[in-house]
């Protein structure tokens, strides 16, 4: 996935990779500041709305490797210092549903939150540079204010229901299409319902005919606005 074929708000891709821009390009201003040379980001919204495709994205953009990190497979505080201290420079730490690997119930894994605000956050994150460190959820809500303050979530990105611009790109990639009659209706159609790019995505691949593919787009998202009224 690039940015090129990422089918997100065209508004929103512009601001992502305007602040990447910004991270990439601050070395003088992160040595001048005395501050770790590192950028946090939090990608919250519904399942389907394309946060791994952002993260896959956001690293072909930077070039940078990306370490995937499960805190349920943990077992403490010293083992997640040990990892962290383990990555190299230009990475993604990637860490997903951080707000129901946090919190488990009955859990094996003794990471406490102290212990992963270290990570991201105090000394043990200073040990490197060029890194960045993204958070997922689906529901940004339940996570604890203490993980969302500047500095640790530095960029909150919402990647919420499917946008005209974002269907746009989508017949683009699935279609080879930049224009049809049929565009001005979905466009009405996607301002009245909630639905998800990888529900869109799924219709557009259901056939390999552009008119029956976006009639059959049509015919979904007028069945799920009367589910939704």
């Amino acid at each position: 996935m690039t940015f090129n074929t990422l089918a997100i708000d065209s508004k929103l891709k512009k601001e992502i990779m305007d602040d990447l821009d910004k991270f990439l390009n601050g070395k003088e201003f992160y040595k001048r500041t005395g501050k770790a040379w590192k950028r946090g980001y939090l990608l919250y919204g519904p399942p389907g709305t394309g946060k791994s495709s952002l993260i896959a994205a956001m690293a072909n953009y930077l070039n940078y490797h990306i370490y995937d990190l499960d805190l349920t497979g943990i077992y403490n505080n010293m083992n997640l210092k040990d990892l962290v201290l383990g990555i190299s420079n230009r990475c993604i730490l990637v860490i997903e549903d951080i707000d129901c690997t946090i919190e488990l119930e009955n859990r094996v894994t003794m990471v406490t939150l102290s212990g992963l605000l270290n990570a991201i956050d105090g000394l043990w994150s200073c040990c490197g540079e060029e890194r960045i460190m993204l958070f997922t959820t689906n529901h940004k809500e339940k996570l604890d204010p203490a993980l969302l303050r500047p500095g640790r979530m530095d960029m909150h990105i919402n990647l919420s229901y499917c946008t005209f611009s974002t269907f746009q790109q989508l017949a683009f990639n699935y279609l080879g299409i930049s224009h049809h009659s049929l565009f001005q209706e979905i466009e009405g159609l996607l301002g009245q319902v909630q639905v998800t790019p990888a529900e869109v995505a799924g219709e557009l691949t259901k056939t390999r005919s552009s008119k029956d593919s976006l009639h059959d787009l049509v015919m979904f998202l007028h069945s799920k606005k009367i589910m939704q009224e």
